[in-house]
């Protein structure tokens, strides 16, 4: 923490984007084309075996170099916005009994904390995930696209890790309380499952606005399409397991980094 800055975050959050994208992208890669195929019911191996015939073990990795960078520089935003809002939030209001918590188990600075890294997130990834959807539909884009699904890219990134967190710091409540602990790796991989069960159809309105696939249909629209036609939860199977391996590596990394990083800082 320097200046009330919370530099270790930032760097060991850059960490964790990248080993996300290296572990997850070959899934992250079937989840788009999942949510933006014009099939009833798409399969995921059906989707994997045109996925191989078509472009090889290099096909699953399309659209992962854009997020290589992106998703180092958008992990480090949401982890060191959070980790820097949070104490800051204490220090103002001082920290929350805990028989203070909304529903007896929610943190109000923890969700607040999330909303202000989710927004950091938002506003790096919105432009790389847009070229990262393009490429691997294998869909052409100008410069002029990047733009295209950021309000609802930043909406869903502030809601989606500010649910993580949320049942990041629940679920450790529930642990101390039983006396029990659970690596970085299953913690992570169960919270941020959960965070995608809660926030899975804006994702899917996501993909398909920055797909180009939609060209003049709003966000509202759709997102009543995505409910009229029984996609809310298009490509959560394939999502679930990229998002509970990929952020389950992630978190282990991520931990170990800040944890070294700490005890540089403090040595100084």
């Amino acid at each position: 923490m320097i200046n009330g800055i919370s530099i270790e975050s930032f760097i060991a959050g850059f960490a964790y984007g990248g080993t996300t994208v290296l572990v997850g992208q070959p899934l992250e890669t079937l989840k788009t084309l999942t949510q933006v195929s014009t099939t009833t019911s798409p399969n995921m191996l059906t989707t994997a075996k045109q996925l191989y015939s078509t472009s090889g073990i290099r096909g699953f990795y399309r659209g992962g170099t854009p997020l290589l960078l992106g998703g180092g520089l958008m992990r480090s935003a949401q982890f060191g916005f959070y980790q820097s809002v949070l104490p800051v939030l204490d220090d103002k209001f001082g920290k929350r009994d805990p028989q203070t918590y909304w529903l007896g188990c929610i943190n109000p600075h923890v969700v607040a904390a999330g909303w202000a890294g989710g927004i950091g997130r938002g506003l790096v990834e919105g432009p790389f995930e847009m070229v990262k959807v393009r490429r691997q539909i294998v869909s052409d884009w100008k410069f002029a696209d990047v733009t295209k699904g950021f309000g609802v890219t930043v909406f869903r990134n502030s809601f989606l890790f500010s649910s993580f967190v949320i049942y990041m710091d629940v679920l450790k409540q529930q642990l101390a309380r039983y006396d029990m602990t659970l690596s970085p790796f299953f913690t992570a991989g169960i919270c941020s499952n959960l965070a995608w069960l809660t926030v899975w159809p804006f994702d899917v309105v996501k993909t398909k606005k920055q797909s180009g696939k939609f060209e003049g249909r709003s966000v509202m629209w759709l997102l009543r399409d995505t409910v009229r036609t029984g996609d809310m939860y298009r490509g959560l199977s394939v999502g679930l397991v990229r998002s509970f391996f990929a952020n389950g590596i992630s978190m282990e990394v991520y931990t170990r980094v800040e944890k070294e990083l700490k005890i540089v800082f403090n040595d100084r």
